[in-house]
């Protein structure tokens, strides 16, 4: 039986080399909305021998990431989600970054915790950016309608993201959506636990990827500056702490956010 890892926002960046180095040991499925652009990405792993394939997903829909979730169970035994996909503040409107970020983290969680067992892992990819968000800004009572009423509690969400006005809706929306991933893998754990898997989060910094320069280039270069390394992370770097967060050998590691930021919400806070 295949061993496979599914692998969202795969075609580039700190997706695709983290499909590279796992592909070693699993089945890659790499995702994005149009599969046809993952098969550059594809093509380069199945030259070097590993077996992978793309498939179209828009993970702000619920139904397609049903269909998945089904495709990666039927495919094999599920043993790592790296769920990577998401929207920057330079890349939608605050109400498009919510549902892909929050709405589709949810999305994931709740279809893959239907496929995945024993020994398996979730990983959900925060931003620096949710250590960030004023406490006062953070809708707690909002993220609990997860659980219960996904759509209610993204609306929530973006009623507090609109409280500063269109100027600073993208980039609240983005800052308090990686703050719920963070609260939401956590509270995810038990779920997980029950069916002996694992879940995280994991939060980056600025890395030199196509949607971290985009984000350089809107002015999110400043916080090298705040960086205990002075540069951008590599994909590569990344790529590493993914593929051991999914070694089954790390059983006891669950419900927990790992930091990768070169440093820089350390020296922010306060």
């Amino acid at each position: 039986m295949k061993k496979v890892c599914v692998i969202t926002g795969g075609g580039s960046g700190m997706g695709l080399a983290t499909a590279e180095l796992l592909a070693e040991k699993y089945y890659v499925i790499l995702v994005g909305r149009t599969a046809s652009k993952l098969q550059r990405a594809v093509d380069d792993l199945q030259a070097k021998g590993y077996e992978a394939e793309a498939f179209s997903c828009d993970v702000a829909d619920r139904g397609s990431v049903a269909a998945l979730a089904a495709h990666a169970a039927e495919t094999g035994e599920v043993c790592a989600v790296i769920h990577a996909a998401g929207m920057s503040p330079s890349m939608g409107t605050g109400d498009q970054i919510l549902r892909t970020n929050a709405l589709g983290t949810i999305y994931m969680n709740e279809e893959f915790l239907k496929v995945m067992g024993k020994d398996a892992c979730m990983i959900d990819v925060s931003s620096m950016s949710a250590y960030m968000a004023p406490g006062m800004l953070v809708p707690k009572k909002a993220y609990a309608l997860a659980f219960t009423d996904p759509e209610k509690c993204v609306k929530k969400i973006d009623a507090r993201a609109k409280l500063f006005g269109k100027k600073m809706y993208s980039a609240l929306a983005y800052v308090l959506s990686k703050n719920f991933v963070i609260w939401y893998a956590k509270k995810c754990a038990n779920a997980f636990g029950a069916k002996g898997a694992r879940i995280l989060s994991v939060t980056p910094g600025n890395f030199d990827t196509p949607m971290g320069n985009l984000e350089k280039d809107a002015g999110g270069g400043e916080f090298v500056e705040k960086c205990a390394i002075k540069r951008f992370g590599e994909p590569q770097e990344i790529a590493l702490l993914f593929a051991d967060l999914v070694d089954p050998r790390l059983g006891y590691l669950t419900g927990t956010d790992i930091v990768m930021d070169g440093g820089v919400v350390g020296n922010m806070e306060k």
